[in-house]
């Protein structure tokens, strides 16, 4: 239906200002441009460079989305915001993503896990993406452009009817915003998408406009372990390993999936993912709790005395810590764990009483470990809170509170588990914010 001289007249000047360059800014900035050809955008980044935290992502490959296509499926890789997001994903989720970019010369391909990336393996060629999008679309990009402060400056939303529609719509008295630049710069707009990320800026500006902050907290990271014999296995993988946190938190916490030993302690997605699920609670016990391992989930208790069984039996001569019971575990973890259940390296396997072998199924299936701090994960820089998502509207992605007011990304209480989940999530939010911040409210 044709726009009516009054529509036409508000749409030209509607002035949209996005605050942040990452990827949820520029996303949100781009769809509102291009759905909304009329609007005037304007992009506001502090730093010197748009795009940073995408520039250094998956190891600078830049994990765009990860390959589920089903919003059900796709929100339980959220341990905050999955209930938000669902009705979100049925409108923007990963095959859209990975349509929108192909529908902009960047195609994107899938591994093994489900990862998916731009086919140059070089984050670069997303970044170019969104620029030239950006650019095309007419939105203006600010960098160097700090934001002091942002206020509304008229709260007063008058409405009038359009008789060719019945519809009732927003008059140029519409609340307004004002964003102060460190600068001293004032600018002015009709309506404002926050798109900060993480940074604290964000969550200042948004308290200011009357949004309760959910206390933002470090999620996927890796954990410290301070034992001597276990880093010295730095390197040693082990796929999959079941791993099941110990902390006051009444909540079930657990994963299974791939572990890595590193010189600081343990990492891997496992790790990673239990980290993200418990980022509250390990935050609440300061990074100070207990992690149970079995490192063969795949073998119940009763098959694995079988088989050491069936070791002893079969190779009584050799030495214990030399010839495994359990072939599918890497030898220098076999060693290790040989000599953590005070079992001597040299023992033979005809002389291990009982009590060693409860002792040694005890440190496969059921070793205890203590996290004594965190380390961290450097493909990934994701924080655990943000904006209360009651105060969200989920279908627009605009405040509850403050009309014309917009979130996306990480600035809201939304964290995924490691794999292309938070990009998507910012993807998503930002999308619907951009369709929504040009329509007539």
């Amino acid at each position: 239906m044709p726009l009516t001289n009054y529509q036409q007249t508000l749409t030209l000047q509607l002035k949209v200002i996005v605050i942040g360059g990452g990827a949820a800014g520029f996303f949100g900035a781009i769809a509102c441009a291009e759905n909304h050809p009329h609007t005037q955008v304007t992009l506001l980044e502090a730093g010197r460079q748009p795009l940073t935290k995408v520039l250094i992502s998956g190891g600078g490959r830049c994990n765009v989305t990860h390959a589920c296509f089903d919003p059900a499926a796709l929100v339980q890789n959220y341990p905050r915001g999955g209930k938000a997001l669902r009705g979100a994903f049925t409108r923007f989720q990963s095959q859209d993503t990975v349509d929108w970019f192909a529908n902009r010369g960047v195609q994107l391909k899938t591994e093994p896990d489900g990862r998916m990336f731009p086919i140059t393996d070089n984050s670069e060629t997303i970044i170019e993406c969104l620029i030239h999008a950006a650019a095309k679309a007419g939105v203006k990009i600010r960098t160097n452009a700090p934001v002091a402060s942002v206020s509304v400056v008229s709260c007063q939303l008058s409405v009038v009817s359009d008789r060719s529609t019945d519809s009732r719509l927003p008059t140029p008295d519409s609340p307004k915003f004002e964003v102060e630049l460190k600068s001293g710069e004032v600018l002015e707009c009709d309506r404002l998408l926050l798109a900060t990320g993480s940074n604290v800026a964000g969550y200042r500006m948004a308290r200011s406009l009357g949004h309760q902050i959910e206390p933002p907290v470090p999620s996927l990271f890796t954990f410290n372990i301070l034992d001597k014999s276990l880093r010295e296995l730095a390197g040693v993988s082990v796929n999959p390993v079941h791993l099941r946190l110990l902390t006051d938190s009444k909540t079930k916490l657990e994963q299974t999936g791939a572990l890595l030993i590193t010189h600081w302690g343990l990492s891997g997605p496992a790790v990673l993912k239990l980290s993200a699920w418990g980022a509250r609670a390990l935050h609440d016990c300061h990074y100070q709790a207990k992690l149970v391992v079995n490192w063969l989930p795949e073998l119940d208790r009763e098959t694995l005395r079988s088989q050491i069984l069936s070791v002893k039996t079969a190779q009584p001569k050799k030495a214990i810590a030399s010839y495994r019971g359990v072939n599918v575990l890497p030898h220098r973890l076999w060693q290790y764990l040989v000599v953590r259940a005070e079992i001597a390296p040299e023992e033979r396997w005809a002389g291990i009483s009982n009590k060693e072998i409860e002792r040694l199924m005890q440190e496969i299936a059921q070793a205890e470990y203590l996290i004594q701090g965190k380390g961290v994960f450097k493909e990934e820089f994701v924080t655990c809170g943000g904006v209360n998502l009651k105060e969200v509207d989920f279908k627009t992605m605009q405040s509850r509170l403050v009309p014309g007011l917009y979130f996306a990304g990480e600035i809201l209480d939304i964290d995924g588990v490691t794999g292309g989940f938070n990009f998507q999530s910012a993807w998503t939010t930002a999308w619907l914010a951009g369709q929504a911040m040009g329509s007539d409210q």
